[in-house]
């Protein structure tokens, strides 16, 4: 009897992100999979597998970007999970850093769609039986899933860089808004400095109209943290509130780092003094627009959920320990 050979990692890099797939590939030791999306004349995506796929473990890697791709990107996801199915691959793992439409994730006012639960039905029609994803906007969007939703955290990533380059005898932790206080307490407490929030109140999407500071920050090194940066409007209001009561410095440090807008130029005339993201998004070409942008590497990170999903392991340990 021939011996059944063990089914092997397969990752496939969509268009929106191909270096974060080249990445996390190098780090399992892998090549990128001879599959891939392309675009019809009539601009339909179609989706050319050049190798077999059949019995084996298929990693999906689509990030969420912002622009008028993101609803591309999203559809391309949706073809690719459908032709692994049609390939007839054991098991389909979406790996989307960056969950799209994420901050649609309920009915803030009438006749609002909620969809981010739209999108986790798309995926899972499509024949998706397992998602891997970083710092969802709303951790409760896991439960719009019917299949397992593995949320890993950039926060070991973050402590470790901050670790490595911040004086912690001066150092503050402050979230720029409330609800992002249960973030930034745990980042504090692991690190054992104090932490403050500025409470917002928001006029319409993406405009704050006021902001109070909710804590001490005379003489500090502020560090901002929040899960992501999309005009950066909060951020910059938030380092000049800092400022004013007395901080030393203000950093920002968030985990996607969207940069819509005119948010580069917000950036580089705030007074913070550096801004740093991971690598969930395509942003290394914003350097050069953004001197103050710094990216810190979260694809070790998700090589080793990928290798502990693969082998059957707990991903837990990635909630606590960097990589």
């Amino acid at each position: 009897m021939i011996p059944k050979t063990p089914n092997a990692i397969k990752i496939i890099a969509g268009n929106s992100h191909p270096e974060l797939a080249e990445q996390i590939a190098s780090k399992l030791g892998i090549d990128i999979a001879q599959v891939g999306a392309f675009q019809y004349s009539n601009q339909e995506t179609g989706f050319a597998v050049g190798e077999s796929l059949r019995d084996e473990d298929v990693y999906i890697v689509q990030t969420g970007c912002g622009g008028d791709s993101m609803n591309d990107y999203l559809m391309e996801l949706l073809i690719a999970i459908s032709a692994c199915v049609t390939a007839s691959a054991r098991r389909i793992t979406a790996v989307i850093p960056n969950y799209p439409y994420a901050r649609q994730d309920r009915k803030d006012k009438s006749r609002a769609p909620i969809t981010a639960k739209l999108v986790a039905n798309l995926l899972q029609v499509s024949g998706c039986d397992h998602v891997i994803t970083m710092d969802l906007h709303a951790s409760q969007i896991q439960g719009f899933f019917n299949v397992p939703v593995d949320n890993l955290y950039a926060e070991p990533t973050v402590l470790r860089h901050i670790r490595e380059n911040f004086d912690l005898d001066n150092l503050i932790i402050v979230s720029p808004d409330a609800g992002g206080a249960k973030r930034v307490a745990s980042i504090a407490d692991k690190l054992d400095v104090n932490f403050a929030l500025i409470h917002k109140e928001r006029a319409k999407a993406n405009e704050v109209s006021r902001m109070v500071l909710v804590g001490d920050v005379e003489g500090k090194d502020c560090v901002l943290v929040d899960d992501m940066a999309d005009t950066c409007g909060t951020l910059c209001k938030a380092a000049d509130i800092l400022l004013e009561h007395g901080a030393k410095s203000v950093v920002a440090i968030v985990t996607h780092g969207i940069f819509s807008s005119n948010a580069l130029e917000r950036i580089n005339n705030s007074n913070l003094t550096q801004v740093i993201c991971t690598n969930s998004m395509p942003v290394e070409s914003f350097k050069e627009k953004c001197p103050k942008l710094e990216v810190l590497d979260i694809s070790a990170t998700l090589a080793e959920a990928i290798r502990r999903l693969h082998n059957g392991e707990s991903v837990s340990y990635l909630f606590n320990n960097p990589v």
